[in-house]
Parts: structure tokens; sequence; C-alpha cells
């Protein structure tokens, strides 16, 4: 049960988004966006508790013009997570958000337009005490970076977020988090890295417009993996073309994996052989599905054989090893009982949820005790 996380991560400046603190000591934050028509008010806030569900920290919400302000300011009473609002363009958006109790904008101060348009937005956002999300894709340089550099480059993204950052220092405000995002992983992350070293500011990581559920998935582990093993990033979204719920199932997997944040079933699985004493896969497959709602950090080891089972289960929380004629299960690195393959997986999961149940206890318990 290997808890701790060897990497040391790049100290930076704390903000906060609602009631989520991001940067400094705080937990990586997990977020997705809604892709809803916001003005569906109803469907967008019922996206939105799924994303809770899920475990979303933050949810960005889409805001193209004055009816999606209005709704935004619906949504915003009945959702229970800081949403932010996503505004290009149009100033006079940003500020109506404001005034309906938005916790985080994200916009880039290139595209709002004139220095006193930037200054309102900012003046806004210090008042009420809201932060600002710099968003710069490599999809949307502006024009002169592109001419510049000829094509998009980690440089060009960077000086283009310096830009930005550098209306705001001027502007005296200090409150705000980055994002130089791109679909090509090096890209992206020699982006982050150059940036990493140039503020103070929190960064929000993402391989943008990653793909589809599988490919997506892996470009994101992949381009987020070196990063965050690095140290840096405060937040993450996996942008995927997918459910958004899979962006944050698949958030949270990634900083697992490397023990940054814990939440819900860690599962060890074998990839299943010949030597297997019970179908591995099937078993993999329904405990997943049967075990999505449980949020206690579980180490659970799933191995087919003796070869690495008994070595495996003994690191887990709740172990279950393949063995003739009976499979054996451990339970806290002890064996514990045996387990015939009839109904294996309905008992492997009672005793999954007994060993939630009283880890949760015990977890309050220490928690009172301190």
């Amino acid at each position: 049960m290997h808890s701790e996380s060897r990497i040391k991560r790049r100290l930076s400046r704390k903000i906060w988004v609602g009631s989520v603190p991001v940067g400094g000591d705080a937990p990586i934050a997990v977020q997705s966006m809604t892709n809803t028509d916001t003005c569906d008010v109803d469907a967008t806030v019922a996206q939105i508790k799924r994303l809770q569900d899920a475990g979303a920290d933050i949810v960005r919400v889409s805001v193209p013009d004055m009816d999606a302000a209005e709704a935004f300011g619906r949504i915003k009473q009945r959702a229970e997570l800081p949403l932010v609002a996503d505004i290009h363009f149009d100033y006079q958006i940003a500020l109506r958000v404001a005034e309906l109790g938005v916790d985080c904008l994200r916009i880039n101060p290139g595209n709002i337009g004139r220095e006193d348009r930037v200054k309102a937005v900012v003046e806004a956002a210090r008042d009420r005490g809201i932060p600002i999300r710099i968003g710069v894709n490599a999809g949307s340089l502006e024009k002169d970076l592109q001419k510049k550099y000829g094509e998009p480059t980690p440089e060009a993204l960077v000086e283009s977020a310096l830009r930005h950052v550098e209306h705001l220092d001027r502007l005296n405000f200090p409150d705000f988090k980055v994002s130089v995002k791109a679909s090509d992983v090096f890209m992206a992350v020699e982006a982050y890295r150059l940036l990493a070293r140039q503020i103070e500011q929190p960064l929000h990581l993402g391989i943008t417009e990653a793909g589809g559920l599988r490919s997506g998935t892996v470009k994101s582990s992949v381009g987020l993996g070196m990063l965050l093993a690095e140290g840096i990033g405060d937040t993450i979204r996996i942008s995927l073309a997918a459910d958004p719920v899979e962006e944050i199932k698949v958030g949270f997997d990634i900083l697992k994996s490397l023990h940054l944040r814990s939440r819900g079933i860690n599962f060890i699985a074998c990839p299943s052989c010949s030597r297997q004493n019970f179908d591995v896969v099937k078993t993999m497959n329904e405990l997943e599905g049967r075990l999505d709602d449980l949020l206690v950090p579980l180490d659970v080891a799933v191995i087919g054989c003796v070869v690495n089972g008994p070595g495996e289960a003994k690191e887990a929380h709740v172990g279950l090893t393949g063995g003739t004629p009976n499979n054996l299960i451990y339970i806290d690195g002890k064996p514990a009982q045996k387990l015939t393959n009839d109904n294996l997986v309905d008992e492997l999961e009672q005793l999954i949820r007994r060993k939630a149940a009283e880890k949760l206890e015990a977890d309050a318990a220490l928690i009172l005790r301190s």
C-alpha cells in the first residue's frame, strides 16, 4: 500500500476558485467543462451534478453571449461546485457573470480588446475576489506570433502567455492561473516547462483537443504525466471527445498513479494468461462498473495465478490470488479466506465494500483523535 508521492511540487502562489484552493500546498484540482447548451439550464445543472458525483473539483462553463450569461447566473444558483466562465471577445459578458457570482473568469486579455476594457474586467474581479485564468492555445495564437515563429512552438505559446501576464501585472492583479495548451504532447510539455520557470502563478495543465476516449486518454496521460512527475501543475483538465465524466475519471487515475491524489479504488490487475484460475478480464470489468461509487481510497489487487498474486496481494487492502482448487483472499496483506469461482465477483465486491466501510470509519476516528 504505497500512498506517499516522491514528487516535489513546484511552489506556486495560492489562489482560490470559490472554495477550492489552487496552487501552494493545495491538492491538484481536477476539472472538466460542460458540453451542454448553457442556455439549457436544467441540462447544464444536471451535467454539473454528474461531474460532481464523479469527483470534479471545478467545472468550466462556456458563456458565448449575454443570453448565456443570464443562464449562467441561474446555473450558479443551483450548482454546488465552483464554476469558471469561459469568455472570449466581449468584456461585458465578463462583467455580467462577475455580478452573477462566477468563481473564476477564463479570458485572454489580448482578445478582450482595449486596455480600458481589460482594466474594467480586472477591477470587477478584484472587487469581488474573483481569480482569472489566462488560457493560451496553439490553435489560436496571435497573428504576429504566427508570423514571427512560422508555426506554433513552445516559445510562441509562452510569449503569448507572458503578454497576457504583463496585462495583469500592469494592473497589479496577481490572482490568476495560466494554461499553455497544445494538441502536440511535446509542444505542450516544453511550453509548460518554460513558463513554470518564469512566473509564480499556478499552472492549469491540459493537452488540448487530445482526441477520443482511448487516444485522448493516452496523449493526456503521457503529457500530463511528464509534467506532474516534474512537480509542474496545480489543476488539470483531460480534454476528451467523450462524456465529460470520463475526463474526471481519467484525471483522478493519472493523479492516483503518481500518488498525488487518492480517491476511489486503485486496481492492480494482471493482463491474464493461460495460468489464470478465473476470468481476470471479466472480473475486472464487472468490479470497475460495480464499485464506481466508492470514494474511499483502497488498493485492490486482482491477480489470476500464484506467480505474482501473493506478492501483489500482500501490498493491497484487498487482494485476490487465483489458485487451485480455490482462490485466496488477502485482507491488509494477510491470508483471510478462500473463494471458489462460483459467485466470485459478488463475494469479492462484498469484501471490498466491507473493507471500504472499515477504512472510512478508521480514518474518521483518526481525524477525531488528532
